[in-house]
């Protein structure tokens, strides 16, 4: 697992990188857990563009994951080490001993044929999936569960992984990726270890065209713009934006504007806030 840093062949080589592949084991996907994806590319029920800059791209058959680890105490035995377009992590087929197939989340540093088990009971070990309540404190941790049963909705993407902190009554203190502490309740599963292709935050795309293959239309500056296309617009030349700080194209504010609503339930559960995201200086986008 590394990067693949290309040569300045062309214009669209000068700046690629890409992952190397090197862990996968298999091309195909299994075909019974693989299902048709429609994509809105931006629409709503009536058509109507609601998320600008979507649309085209490459066809993606949907890989179904296992991210509720409910089969307990059935030993799974790494098959293969697959790619996902959906994600830009890894995913590891299972195969159990009752014969059934799964696919997780591909843990950094879990081979092809090891050993892995789900339940109250399981060992400490990578690919693992147990109730945050029997998890060690330091241990690093992925596909967080917030309700019991629900399955894992945080902590899912390449090179992520989250720590126990402290346990606490019915609670569970998690130090998650983005700075934030959290109480998560201690029935909740999840995986030991970090997630997989841990390089993926380092590739480059290099080129227009390989974002318009993920599905990823033109963003067009709102300063370049007409004032009835964007706060920021019209002027002669270039022209500053003529407001205290950069809006959003309905007027509101952008940049680190909180937008978390204050009566949220989950609030109460949130015992530090993330770090705050860094600005983009000037020449960034203003849009």
């Amino acid at each position: 697992m590394g990067i693949r840093i290309y040569r300045p062949y062309t214009p669209g080589t000068r700046e690629r990188s890409i992952s190397d592949f090197a862990e996968i084991t298999r091309s195909k996907p299994e075909k019974s857990l693989t299902k048709s994806n429609h994509r809105s590319k931006g629409r709503n029920n009536r058509g109507v563009i609601t998320c600008r800059h979507r649309g085209g791209g490459h066809k993606r058959l949907y890989r179904i994951i296992d991210f509720r680890r409910n089969k307990h105490n059935i030993p799974a035995t790494v098959a293969t080490i697959e790619y996902d377009p959906n994600r830009n992590a890894r995913i590891a087929l299972l195969h159990y001993e009752d014969g059934e197939k799964r696919y997780i989340i591909h843990p950094a540093n879990l081979a092809v044929g090891t050993t892995i088990v789900s339940g109250p009971t399981a060992p400490i070990e990578i690919g693992n999936a147990l109730p945050l309540g029997n998890i060690p404190l330091g241990t690093v941790v992925h596909n967080v569960e917030l309700t019991p049963g629900r399955g894992g909705q945080i902590v899912r993407a390449a090179g992520t992984s989250a720590q126990v902190a402290a346990k606490e009554g019915s609670f569970v203190t998690l130090k998650l990726p983005s700075g934030e502490v959290r109480l998560i309740r201690r029935e909740c599963y999840a995986t030991i270890g970090q997630v997989g292709n841990v390089e993926a935050r380092n590739a480059s795309l290099g080129k227009a065209g390989r974002k318009r293959h993920l599905g990823r239309r033109p963003e067009v500056r709102g300063s370049v713009m007409n004032p009835v296309d964007h706060p920021h617009g019209g002027g002669e030349g270039r022209a500053p934006i003529g407001r205290s700080g950069p809006v959003t194209p309905w007027g509101k504010p952008a940049l680190g504007y909180k937008t978390r609503k204050k009566r949220k339930l989950s609030n109460s559960l949130i015992v530090r806030r993330r770090r705050k995201s860094s600005k983009r200086g000037r020449g960034g986008r203003d849009s």
